[in-house]
C-alpha cells in the first residue's frame, strides 16, 4: 500500500509549505475521531486516559526524536511555528533576563523577521539583523545581553544554522538566551538540532508529515522569566474571586507544558503527530531521505545547465528557488500547475530578503518531499526545458 495517495498526474513540490500527510498518519487521527474522541486532561473515564496516554506519548517522542532530556524541557501544543513564537516572546520578561539586545538575520522567514521586530519595538531595544553565510552560518561578534532568534533551516534554499550549538554555548555563557525557528528542521536539520541545547524551539508539525499543529519545546527554568498573560482553562489548579494559582508555577511541575497550552487542545492533531515523528524516525533509518536528498541533487544539476534559470541557491538541496529570465514566475507557476505541477510562485514570507536585500523579481521555489520519485523531478525538469534554454 503507498504511504501518499496521489493521483498519477499529479506532482506536488511544496513540501517547505506543507508537506502531505502519509496514510499512518491520516489513521492514527481517525481511530482517535472513531474509537475514543473525547477531551484529555480533566476527566477520570477510560476514553480521556487513552487521550492522555496518546498526548503525553507524542511530548515524549518529540524530546527523545530531539535528545532533549524531559527534566531540563516541555511541550507545548500550539498552532504552528508563528504562533508559538509569538506566545513566547510576548510573554518572556526581558528585564528580568536582563536582555537589551535582539538578534536575528536577514534570511529569516517573517515569523521571526517580525516577531523580532515587535519585541525590540515594544522593549524599545536595540536589534540587529546579520548576514547568513553561504553555508547557512552566522557570525555574532558580541553574545552579550541578547536574545538570539534564527531558523536552523531555510525555507529559501536549505541553508543550514551550521554553528547552532557553538552559538548556544557562546550566548550561555553570556548569559544570553537563544530561541529557534524549527518549522523546516524536524528533517532537514536533525543533525544540528539534536542535544543543541536551545532555550526554545518552536516548530510546525504541518511541515513534518503531521497535521496543522504547532510545538513549542522550552526549557524549563525559563518558566520564572515569563510574564504570563495569556491564560485560561487548563492552565491553573484554583481560582478565587480575584486571584489564581498556575499549574506550572515551578519549573520542575508535571504540569510545566500548561504555561502555553490555554483551552482544550487539538487532541486528534496532537495523536497524528506523534504517528508522523514515527514515520519520519522509519523514513530515516531506510534510504526515503537520502533519495529525496538524491533527487534534490538532480534537479540543482539540472536547473544548472539551463541558462536563464537563474538559482537563488548555491548548492543542492532538498528546497530550491529560482527565476527563468523573461518570464513572470506567477504565471510560470499557473502553466506549471497547467501540467499538474504544483510549486510555490512569490517571496515565500521572506519578503525582506529576497525583494529588498536581494532584489529579486517574484521566485519560483521547488520543494521536495519524502512522496516524490525520480518521475515527478523529470517531469518538472521535461516542463522547464521548454523555456529554460
Amino acid at each position: 500500500m503507498r504511504d501518499f495517495n496521489i493521483p498519477e498526474n499529479k506532482f506536488y513540490f511544496d513540501s517547505a509549505c506543507q508537506t502531505l500527510r502519509p496514510k499512518k498518519v491520516q489513521d492514527a487521527m481517525m481511530e482517535y475521531y472513531n474509537d475514543y474522541g473525547t477531551c484529555g486532561e480533566r476527566v477520570k473515564y477510560e476514553w480521556g486516559k487513552k487521550v492522555d496516554e496518546k498526548v503525553d506519548e507524542a511530548r515524549k517522542r518529540l524530546l527523545k526524536y530531539l535528545g532533549a532530556s524531559p527534566k531540563k524541557y516541555f511541550v507545548s501544543w500550539t498552532l504552528n511555528t508563528t504562533y508559538g513564537l509569538n506566545l513566547v516572546l510576548a510573554q518572556l520578561n526581558l528585564q528580568k533576563l536582563k536582555i537589551h539586545r535582539v538578534i536575528t538575520s536577514e534570511i529569516e522567514h517573517n515569523s521571526v523577521f517580525l516577531t523580532s521586530m515587535k519585541m525590540a519595538q515594544n522593549w524599545q531595544i536595540e536589534r540587529e539583523v546579520l548576514k547568513r553565510e553561504d553555508d547557512g552560518s552566522v557570525k555574532i561578534d558580541d553574545y552579550s545581553e541578547a536574545l538570539i532568534i534564527l531558523n536552523v533551516s531555510s525555507n529559501i534554499d536549505g541553508r543550514k544554522l551550521k554553528n547552532v550549538k557553538d552559538i548556544v554555548k557562546k550566548a550561555h555563557k553570556k548569559k544570553s538566551i537563544v530561541i529557534l525557528d524549527c518549522a523546516q528542521g524536524l528533517i532537514a536539520a536533525k543533525d544540528i538540532l539534536h542535544k543543541c541545547g536551545a532555550d526554545v524551539m518552536c516548530f510546525s508539525a504541518h511541515k513534518a508529515y503531521g497535521p496543522s499543529l504547532g510545538a513549542i519545546v522550552c526549557k524549563r527554568d525559563l518558566i520564572e522569566n515569563l510574564t504570563i498573560n495569556f491564560i485560561g482553562g487548563g492552565m491553573v489548579n484554583d481560582v478565587w474571586k480575584n486571584n489564581y494559582k498556575l499549574s506550572a508555577d515551578k519549573p520542575k511541575s508535571d504540569h510545566a507544558h500548561t504555561t502555553f497550552e490555554a483551552g482544550l487542545l487539538p487532541y486528534a492533531e496532537v495523536i497524528g503527530f506523534g504517528a508522523a515523528l514515527d514515520y519520519i524516525e522509519k523514513a530515516q533509518k531506510s534510504d526515503k531521505v537520502k533519495e529525496m536528498d538524491k533527487l534534490g541533487n538532480d534537479l540543482f544539476k539540472a536547473l544548472k545547465k539551463m541558462p536563464k534559470v537563474k538559482l537563488v541557491n548555491e548548492k543542492a538541496s532538498s528546497v530550491i528557488t529560482f527565476y527563468v529570465k523573461g518570464f513572470d514566475s506567477h504565471l510560470l507557476a499557473g502553466a506549471f500547475d497547467d501540467e499538474g505541477i504544483m510549486v510555490r510562485s512569490g517571496y515565500f514570507c521572506c519578503h525582506y530578503y529576497l525583494s529588498h536585500v536581494k532584489k529579486y523579481p517574484p521566485l519560483i521555489r521547488v520543494s521536495l518531499g519524502l512522496h516524490n520519485t525520480q518521475k515527478d523531478v523529470k517531469k518538472f525538469i521535461e516542463i522547464l526545458e521548454k523555456v529554460g534554454k
